[in-house]
């Protein structure tokens, strides 16, 4: 068998969702979108059932997968709904949904509940996606406020630039979401905070925090944060080495010959490439982690395969063991070396059979 694989550590799954909850002091949706930000929707729920005070989507079809995996806690779709024909499953399956446009608010009142909902409204407090705007946004609450199958409201909205600390934007999209607040009913339950706010700008923690990529122990913060240090990586992607080789000074090694040895070389082959998800454009000296020592890519990564330098690794050899990033090596330094982000990363893996490491706790 193929010896590529990733580890999910549910444990470390659950130790963020701590972190992040008791740094929020209030509710936290874990966000599961896209399976999981690569891990298992399924098996990541599962993991926080009982838990977790909710779970985020982007869409139905991923609320639909959770509950027909017994997954009976709150569901957010964070995107909202498409088209009406929505409504029905959406009310079917007891499911919470984002309110972001005014179309979504007419439609709403067009439809006829038979049970109570519950709403997100989000504001566009200045990222310019999804949201209704600031002149819009206390009148679209006051009409679905009027509806009487409206059982409770959400006011929420989204950063677009909380990874970088010292930014303008935060401070200023905040201030806008306040003024929204200041409209609505004293006591609205809010929520704006995602993972890069939760961890470094306190004042955006309210009544419900949204962690996304820290409950996979990963983050994009510009500058080092102890909230961030606390998280644990969940996914280890990890392979053997398949073949070495020995190489004399002066040989090009893999496609278009981008590396050059400068030295007498041992190249280890590793069964590993841009096909599994590991990023095609890594450059030469990506780190890696040769059994458990730390170790570089050389050459340009191939569908199947990459190759490291284990010239100062005389132990290792046919077998080692090669992690391309997880508990021993953040996926962030990965991504820093291939114009990527952990988002993309974790996101795109492919191929690689995943196996879950889970104590109970």
């Amino acid at each position: 068998m193929r010896p590529s694989r990733a580890t999910i550590d549910l444990d470390a799954l659950r130790h963020n969702y701590r972190h992040a909850r008791a740094l929020g002091g209030g509710k936290a949706l874990a966000v599961v979108k896209a399976d999981a930000y690569g891990h298992g929707a399924v098996a990541c729920a599962r993991a926080l059932d009982g838990e977790a005070d909710g779970f985020g989507v982007a869409c139905i079809e991923e609320a639909l997968e959770l509950r027909e995996a017994g997954v009976r806690a709150p569901i957010v779709l964070l995107e909202g709904f498409f088209d009406a024909g929505e409504l029905a499953l959406i009310e079917r399956h007891d499911l919470w949904t984002v309110v972001a446009s005014p179309w979504q608010v007419e439609a709403l009142e067009r439809h006829r509940a038979t049970r109570p909902w519950q709403v997100w409204v989000k504001l566009d407090s200045g990222m310019h996606r999804l949201g209704l705007s600031p002149g819009e946004y206390a009148h679209a609450w006051r009409r679905l406020a009027a509806l009487p199958w409206v059982e409770r409201m959400v006011a929420m909205s989204h950063f677009s630039r909380a990874d970088e600390l010292s930014h303008a934007s935060t401070p200023e999209q905040l201030a806008a979401f306040d003024h929204a607040l200041a409209q609505l009913p004293a006591g609205t339950p809010a929520s704006i905070a995602n993972s890069a706010a939760l961890m470094a700008w306190p004042r955006t923690r309210r009544e419900w925090v949204r962690p996304g990529l820290m409950l996979y122990g990963s983050h994009m913060l510009d500058a080092p944060r102890a909230e961030a240090a606390a998280l644990r990586a969940v996914m280890t992607l990890e392979s053997k080495v398949i073949a070495v080789r020995d190489l004399a000074e002066g040989e090009p090694i893999g496609y278009a010959g981008t590396f050059i040895t400068t030295r007498p070389t041992r190249v280890g082959v590793v069964a590993a490439g841009y096909a599994d998800g590991y990023p095609q454009y890594a450059t030469s000296g990506t780190p890696v982690m040769i059994d458990g020592r730390p170790g570089e890519l050389i050459g340009r990564v191939s569908m199947d395969m990459l190759t490291i330098d284990l010239t100062d690794h005389p132990d290792a050899g046919l077998g080692s063991r090669v992690e391309l990033w997880g508990s021993e090596l953040p996926v962030a330094d990965v991504a820093a070396r291939s114009g990527n982000s952990p988002y993309r990363l974790l996101t795109g893996l492919k191929r690689v059979p995943r196996r879950y490491a889970d104590s109970g706790d």
